[in-house]
C-alpha cells in the first residue's frame, strides 16, 4: 500500500467543505460527477439510477463531498464502499464520517489510489481485514471480439437457475474465499441469481445439464456494463472455454446493453488475464478490494 495520504490532508485553504447524506434532490448533481469516468463509475452510477438515490432503495447511503456547496465526490455506503472522483481531501473527509458510524460495509472496492487513501485512515479502527486485494487490473474493450464467439453460450432462462445455482456458488468460494450461503444467505444469493437471470443478464454454456461457462453482467448503464462472476467448471479449463465465451457475452453486451463493456480481474489471475487480453480488452486503471 502506498503511504498514507488521507490522514493528514488538508482542507482546501478559505473553502467551505463537508459530507452529507444525498437523496433524489441530489440526482442530477451526483450524475454529472459520475460522468467524470462513467466505465469505471458504471457501479455506482448504476446504483444511482436504480434507487434515485433514495436511502429506502439504496440499502445504505450515499455520501456527497461538497466544496463551497458544489458536489465534487461520492462514496456509495451499503455492502459495498465505493469512493468516486476521490481525493486526499474528499476520502479523509468520508473517512471521518464512517468513523463516527459503525462498519456497514463487508468490502472496500474502486480505484486504487482512492481506496487506498480511505484505508489510511480506516485501518487503525477497523482493524485487520480478511483479505486486501490491491493490484486489480480494471479491463474495458467497446469493439466487437476478434475471437470467435462460442456460439453455445447463450441468455440463461428462468427454468435454468437450478442447474445455474451450484455453478454460481462454487465461483462464488473460489473468488472470494467463503461460501455466499454462510450465516443463513442462500436465500438471498439465490435471489440475486434468479434477478440477473430475469433481466437477461446471465449467460452460460450448459451441457448435459451441466454449467461448464458462465458470467453475467452486474450492473449497466447507458454509457457501460460491468461482468462478473466469469467462471468455468474445473474439469473443462484449458480448453479455451473462457476465450470463446466472453467473447460471445462481449458481443452481446455491446450489441444490447451498452456501448462499453468493463471488468476488474486479480492481477495473480494469469489464466483469466491472458483470456481477457486475447478477447480484446485492455486496462484502464487499477482497481482495489479489501474484504471483511
Amino acid at each position: 500500500m502506498l503511504a498514507s495520504q488521507g490522514r493528514h490532508a488538508e482542507r482546501p485553504q478559505g473553502r467551505s467543505t463537508g459530507v452529507r447524506v444525498l437523496g433524489p434532490a441530489d440526482l442530477p448533481a451526483a450524475l454529472e460527477v459520475l460522468a467524470g469516468d462513467p466505465v469505471t463509475n458504471v457501479f455506482v452510477e448504476y446504483r444511482s439510477r436504480l434507487t434515485q438515490l433514495d436511502p429506502r432503495w439504496l440499502g445504505g447511503q450515499m455520501w456527497g463531498y461538497l466544496v463551497d456547496g458544489k458536489l465534487q465526490a461520492l462514496c456509495h455506503v451499503g455492502a459495498n464502499m465505493v469512493p468516486v472522483a476521490g481525493t486526499p481531501e474528499s476520502c479523509a473527509a468520508f473517512a471521518a464520517r464512517a468513523l463516527r458510524h459503525r462498519r456497514v460495509s463487508s468490502t472496500i472496492v474502486g480505484p486504487r489510489e482512492a481506496v487506498e487513501l480511505l484505508w489510511s485512515d480506516l485501518a487503525e479502527e477497523w482493524g485487520a481485514p480478511r483479505e486486501a486485494r490491491w493490484d486489480q487490473p480494471h479491463l474495458e474493450i467497446a469493439t466487437a471480439s476478434e475471437v470467435t464467439a462460442d456460439a453455445l453460450v447463450r441468455r440463461t432462462t428462468p427454468e435454468e437457475i437450478d442447474t445455474l445455482y451450484p455453478a454460481c456458488v462454487a465461483m462464488y468460494e473460489e473468488e472470494v474465499g467463503v461460501s455466499p450461503e454462510l450465516d443463513g444467505g442462500r436465500n438471498l444469493y439465490r435471489a440475486r441469481v434468479a434477478q440477473l437471470v430475469n433481466r437477461g443478464w446471465s449467460f452460460s454454456r450448459i451441457e448435459d445439464g451441466k454449467v461448464v461457462f458462465k458470467a453475467e453482467v452486474a450492473c449497466a448503464t447507458p454509457t457501460a456494463c460491468q461482468i462478473q462472476g466469469v467462471w468455468v467448471d474445473p474439469e473443462r479449463r484449458g480448453e479455451g472455454l473462457c476465450t470463446r465465451g466472453m467473447a460471445a457475452v462481449v458481443d452481446v453486451a455491446l450489441r444490447e446493453i451498452a456501448p462499453n463493456v468493463a471488468l476488474y480481474v486479480n492481477a495473480h489471475n494469469i489464466a483469466a488475464r491472458t483470456a481477457y487480453e486475447r478477447v480484446g480488452f485492455r486496462q484502464s486503471g487499477t482497481f482495489s478490494t479489501i474484504m471483511f
